[in-house]
């Protein structure tokens, strides 16, 4: 099927609160532009320097969240575009975001990705590391980020038991954060769920999505 086939399902079959996020990593302009022709702003990606040389050349009314891990020191090449950094997983790379957002005039929008997978590979904080992080003083110094919610990964195994215990924690968990509000937290999205357990992660409260070989194919890694 095609891409707009293949987007339309997915969209269509997604509840009306759950914000779909077209994973375009290695995907060429071509493809990504029938994705947009379809509908689809929204776009992730996961090398900052991929994603600025699209942002130059794609129609600019697309929202780029970058996706990947993220260094900090890469940050500068995204801070006058990027509409959402998933993965951040460290107060020195939400330092560096914040310090970027202020030269450009922004206030950036961030998740704070959260290590639920069992695998060593998995980057991503503790429950607790997130709690020490929203509770610290030195936030309160970091005026030009937001930080909307939480990312996590499930472990990539075939037991939905294991993934669907996965997320569901991190839904609790991100419940329990709502009590912690302040100007530069406001955690209303929960971004968990791919291209193959998606479906299970909306089931356990998800709110956004982020989807690319179920829309574009297998992906080319050449």
């Amino acid at each position: 099927m095609s891409i707009k086939n293949n987007l339309n399902i997915i969209t269509n079959t997604i509840p009306e609160n759950v914000k779909l996020i077209v994973v375009s990593k290695t995907q060429p302009v071509t493809s990504i532009l029938e994705a947009y022709e379809a509908g689809q702003r929204a776009f992730g990606e996961n090398k900052i320097q991929e994603m600025a040389e699209k942002f130059d050349i794609l129609p600019k009314d697309i929202e780029w969240d970058m996706i990947g891990h993220l260094q900090s020191n890469k940050v500068k090449y995204m801070a006058h575009f990027v509409n959402l950094i998933h993965g951040v997983d460290s107060f020195k790379t939400l330092q560096e975001i914040n310090k970027q957002a202020l030269k450009n005039n922004r206030i950036i929008n961030c998740l704070l990705e959260v290590k639920i997978a069992s695998e060593e590979t998995k980057f991503g904080l503790s429950f607790e590391e997130v709690v020490l992080l929203l509770t610290s003083e030195e936030l309160k110094n970091l005026k030009n980020i937001n930080i909307q919610g939480l990312m996590g990964m499930a472990s990539f195994t075939e037991n939905n038991e294991i993934i669907r215990n996965e997320f569901k924690s991190l839904k609790t968990f991100f419940d329990s954060l709502q009590k912690m509000k302040s100007f530069n937290v406001n955690p209303t999205i929960l971004s968990m769920g791919m291209s193959g357990d998606y479906k299970i992660a909306i089931e356990e409260g998800s709110t956004m999505i982020r989807v690319g070989s179920a829309i574009f194919g297998s992906r080319n890694y050449n």
